[in-house]
């Protein structure tokens, strides 16, 4: 049996990842794309409104927005980014996020080995 490392989302074809996660009303949505010791990758949609309240990561923290606007607050400081919009959230360093509006990004967490 072939080991599969990217899971709940097909492979071999050309997808957008805006398209492999919706948005509930009320909810916030994760969708588990990889999980192992050394790297996490999940998809997230935000209904406006709704939020992860602050907390920390042992590993590097990277957010791309895919649609929409997300505020992002990482050790008291705000950022307000966009579709295709990046921001790496540092080990450690106490992080939210907030939805001003619906929207989706995909997180990558790289913990230390």
């Amino acid at each position: 049996m072939k080991n599969v490392y990217i899971k709940n989302i097909n492979q071999e074809e050309v997808i957008t990842l805006a398209n492999e996660i919706e948005v509930l009303q009320g909810q916030v949505v994760s969708k588990t794309l990889a999980q192992n010791p050394a790297v996490s990758i999940t998809l997230f949609a935000f209904d406006k409104g709704e939020e992860i309240s602050s907390h920390d990561s042992s590993g590097d923290a990277m957010v791309t927005v895919l649609e929409g606007t997300g505020r992002f607050t990482v050790d008291g400081k705000d950022y307000l980014l966009h579709a295709n919009e990046t921001l790496i959230m540092p080990a450690k360093k106490p992080h939210a996020v907030y939805a001003q509006e619906t929207f989706k990004m995909m997180l990558v967490v790289v913990f230390p080995q």
